[in-house]
């Protein structure tokens, strides 16, 4: 009777075991499913990068970036571009706030590997914040958004033939430098037909703003400030046929314009909310964050300084 207890009891724990090491088998053979799964669709968004970049027929993407001089530009603007170099046909217009291009970003421009047009166009002094105002209190980038716009008005005005014809099928984004975008946002808004809009992420104090869509239209925006604003939307959430842009020659950004309402500006000459083409699965995907670096703080470097040991001027940060 022991002898039978004993090996029934051999036999429990065997196939214990046996069991916990099919089961410890089959989660690793999950993991490595997905493993699996990731690099086979990491190896399909670059075969299909891959094979839209050797096309010539794909809209152009023209990127308007303002930017100006501060301790976290050139990290910012690196950041971006490297994000930049993943998406097939795009044209970074870098607009500097500056009486004329600064060193640190021609330089940077130069060696980006990107297509780009750097230009440069200087706040009026009563347009700019002052130390301490909050970044809310007056519109920022209008009129570096501006001389992106005027830029490519005359370039429409200029082109002929083939390069009239291809800029009638680009489309142009306003991306600041400070952002977060996927590389999925660029080829959902590489065809717009007049004005495409989708969910931007951690803006206005909230998870996300966004267009309501209903029978696929936008019928209202998902916001905690204002809605009633004509288009109470993120400078990140809209992309504008460049054929429309070139055809509207009012449609252009306010200075001016009350605290919220610097979008609406531009965007109310150019479409009623009819007129909107969701994106991102009818504006159900985040594909771009309204992120912020954090401003460094510089004591130690301001005390070394006072002593005479500040770091190096002409190391470029």
């Amino acid at each position: 009777m022991r002898m039978r207890l004993k090996l029934k009891t051999v036999f429990v724990l065997y196939f214990t075991v046996s069991l916990l090491g099919l089961i410890y088998a089959l989660m690793q053979l999950d993991q490595q499913i997905s493993q699996l799964r990731g690099e086979l669709q990491k190896l399909q968004e670059h075969i299909k990068t891959s094979e839209l970049a050797k096309k010539t027929d794909v809209p152009r993407i023209y990127v308007i970036t303002p930017t100006y001089a501060r301790l976290v530009q050139k990290a910012e603007l690196t950041r971006l571009s490297h994000t930049f170099l993943h998406v097939p046909h795009l044209h970074w217009i870098v607009v500097e706030d500056a009486p004329q291009p600064t060193l640190l970003v021609t330089d940077f421009l130069a060696a980006s590997g990107l297509t780009y047009t750097h230009l440069h166009q200087l706040t009026p002094k009563d347009r700019k914040l002052q130390e301490g105002d909050p970044s809310w209190l007056k519109p920022r980038g209008a009129e570096q958004r501006n001389e992106g716009l005027r830029w490519l008005r005359e370039m429409g005005a200029a082109a002929e033939g083939k390069e009239a014809a291809a800029l009638e099928e680009a489309v142009v984004y306003f991306a600041d430098d400070d952002n977060t975008y996927s590389l999925q946002l660029f080829e959902e808004m590489r065809y717009t037909y007049r004005v495409s809009v989708w969910p931007v992420g951690l803006v206005g104090g909230m998870k996300f703003e966004r267009p309501v869509v209903e029978d696929g239209k936008v019928v209202r925006f998902h916001t905690g400030w204002r809605p009633n604003r004509p288009f109470p939307m993120d400078m990140a959430g809209f992309a504008v046929s460049l054929r429309f842009i070139l055809t509207t020659p009012q449609a252009r950004f306010d200075g001016d314009a009350q605290m919220g309402f610097l979008e609406s500006s531009f965007l109310q000459h150019l479409v009623t909310m009819d007129d909107l083409e969701p994106k991102a699965d009818l504006c159900t995907k985040v594909l771009v964050w309204h992120t912020r670096t954090e401003k460094p703080k510089m004591k130690r470097e301001d005390a070394l300084q006072k002593q005479g040991l500040g770091s190096d001027p002409d190391v470029e940060v």
